[in-house]
Protein backbone atom coordinates (compact mmCIF):
# COMPACT_ATOMS: atom_id res chain seq x y z
CA UNK A 1 0.00 0.00 0.00
CA UNK A 2 2.72 2.49 1.02
CA UNK A 3 4.80 1.47 -1.98
CA UNK A 4 1.93 2.34 -4.34
CA UNK A 5 1.56 5.79 -2.80
CA UNK A 6 5.32 6.38 -2.93
CA UNK A 7 5.45 5.37 -6.59
CA UNK A 8 2.60 7.74 -7.47
CA UNK A 9 3.95 10.74 -5.54
CA UNK A 10 7.72 10.47 -5.96
CA UNK A 11 7.96 13.80 -7.81
CA UNK A 12 6.19 15.65 -4.99
CA UNK A 13 8.45 14.01 -2.40
CA UNK A 14 11.55 15.10 -4.34
CA UNK A 15 10.13 18.63 -4.58
CA UNK A 16 9.53 18.83 -0.81
CA UNK A 17 12.98 17.48 0.01
CA UNK A 18 14.62 19.90 -2.45
CA UNK A 19 12.70 22.85 -1.02
CA UNK A 20 13.71 21.97 2.55
CA UNK A 21 17.33 21.52 1.50
CA UNK A 22 17.34 24.86 -0.33
CA UNK A 23 15.95 26.64 2.75
CA UNK A 24 18.55 25.02 5.01
CA UNK A 25 21.36 25.96 2.61
CA UNK A 26 20.22 29.59 2.49
CA UNK A 27 19.96 29.81 6.28
CA UNK A 28 23.37 28.16 6.70
CA UNK A 29 25.06 30.47 4.17
CA UNK A 30 23.52 33.53 5.83
CA UNK A 31 24.85 32.38 9.21
CA UNK A 32 28.33 31.74 7.80
CA UNK A 33 28.70 34.75 5.50
CA UNK A 34 26.66 37.31 7.42
CA UNK A 35 28.19 40.39 8.97
CA UNK A 36 29.33 40.31 12.57
CA UNK A 37 29.82 44.01 13.24
CA UNK A 38 28.67 45.24 16.63
CA UNK A 39 28.20 48.80 17.73
CA UNK A 40 25.93 51.28 19.41
CA UNK A 41 24.03 52.11 16.21
CA UNK A 42 23.77 48.49 15.04
CA UNK A 43 20.47 47.74 16.82
CA UNK A 44 18.94 51.14 16.15
CA UNK A 45 15.79 51.09 13.96
CA UNK A 46 16.43 52.47 10.51
CA UNK A 47 14.06 52.75 7.60
CA UNK A 48 14.57 54.20 4.12
CA UNK A 49 17.56 56.28 5.12
CA UNK A 50 15.67 58.18 7.82
CA UNK A 51 16.52 57.94 11.49
CA UNK A 52 13.52 57.27 13.69
CA UNK A 53 12.14 60.08 15.80
CA UNK A 54 9.92 59.61 18.82
CA UNK A 55 8.31 56.53 20.24
CA UNK A 56 7.10 53.68 18.02
CA UNK A 57 4.20 52.90 20.34
CA UNK A 58 1.55 55.16 18.85
CA UNK A 59 -2.15 54.80 19.39
CA UNK A 60 -4.18 54.43 16.24
CA UNK A 61 -7.85 55.01 15.88
CA UNK A 62 -10.04 51.92 15.64
CA UNK A 63 -11.17 53.17 12.22
CA UNK A 64 -7.84 52.06 10.75
CA UNK A 65 -8.58 48.51 11.86
CA UNK A 66 -12.16 48.72 10.59
CA UNK A 67 -10.95 49.79 7.17
CA UNK A 68 -8.46 46.91 7.16
CA UNK A 69 -11.24 44.45 8.03
CA UNK A 70 -13.53 45.91 5.36
CA UNK A 71 -10.73 45.56 2.82
CA UNK A 72 -10.15 41.90 3.71
CA UNK A 73 -13.87 41.11 3.67
CA UNK A 74 -14.54 42.76 0.32
CA UNK A 75 -11.32 41.38 -1.15
CA UNK A 76 -12.35 37.81 -0.27
CA UNK A 77 -15.80 38.49 -1.70
CA UNK A 78 -14.22 39.74 -4.92
CA UNK A 79 -12.26 36.49 -5.04
CA UNK A 80 -15.51 34.51 -4.82
CA UNK A 81 -17.05 36.59 -7.58
CA UNK A 82 -13.99 36.04 -9.77
CA UNK A 83 -14.26 32.28 -9.27
CA UNK A 84 -17.95 32.49 -10.16
CA UNK A 85 -17.23 34.54 -13.29
CA UNK A 86 -14.78 31.90 -14.51
CA UNK A 87 -17.39 29.16 -14.24
CA UNK A 88 -20.48 31.16 -15.22
CA UNK A 89 -21.26 29.02 -18.25
CA UNK A 90 -21.07 25.76 -16.31
CA UNK A 91 -23.19 27.03 -13.41
CA UNK A 92 -26.03 28.31 -15.60
CA UNK A 93 -29.02 30.22 -14.26
CA UNK A 94 -28.79 28.61 -10.82
CA UNK A 95 -25.25 29.98 -10.43
CA UNK A 96 -26.39 33.37 -11.70
CA UNK A 97 -29.19 33.54 -9.14
CA UNK A 98 -26.81 32.48 -6.36
CA UNK A 99 -24.31 35.17 -7.41
CA UNK A 100 -27.10 37.76 -7.54
CA UNK A 101 -28.14 36.83 -3.98
CA UNK A 102 -24.50 37.04 -2.88
CA UNK A 103 -24.07 40.50 -4.43
CA UNK A 104 -27.36 41.64 -2.88
CA UNK A 105 -26.16 40.55 0.56
CA UNK A 106 -22.91 42.44 -0.03
CA UNK A 107 -24.81 45.57 -0.92
CA UNK A 108 -27.09 45.22 2.11
CA UNK A 109 -24.02 44.91 4.35
CA UNK A 110 -22.34 47.90 2.71
CA UNK A 111 -25.49 50.02 3.08
CA UNK A 112 -25.73 48.98 6.73
CA UNK A 113 -22.12 49.99 7.36
CA UNK A 114 -22.72 53.29 5.60
CA UNK A 115 -25.89 54.00 7.61
CA UNK A 116 -24.29 53.36 11.01
CA UNK A 117 -21.37 55.63 10.09
CA UNK A 118 -18.67 52.98 10.05
CA UNK A 119 -17.29 54.38 6.80
CA UNK A 120 -17.07 58.00 8.04
CA UNK A 121 -13.51 59.08 8.73
CA UNK A 122 -13.99 62.60 10.00
CA UNK A 123 -15.37 63.18 13.49
CA UNK A 124 -18.88 64.50 13.63
CA UNK A 125 -19.16 68.25 13.74
CA UNK A 126 -20.56 69.89 16.80
CA UNK A 127 -23.71 71.88 16.38
CA UNK A 128 -23.35 75.21 18.12
CA UNK A 129 -26.47 76.56 19.72
CA UNK A 130 -27.25 80.15 20.56
CA UNK A 131 -28.19 79.46 24.16
CA UNK A 132 -27.20 82.16 26.57
CA UNK A 133 -26.08 81.20 30.04
CA UNK A 134 -28.50 82.31 32.72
Amino acid sequence: MFADIAVQHWAFAIYVVAAICLCLIMIGLAALLGGRAYGRAKNKPFESGIDSVGNARLRFSAKFYLVAMFFVIFDVEALYLFAWSVSVRESGWVGFIEAAIFITLLLVGLIYLWRIGALDWAPKKRVLTDKKPD
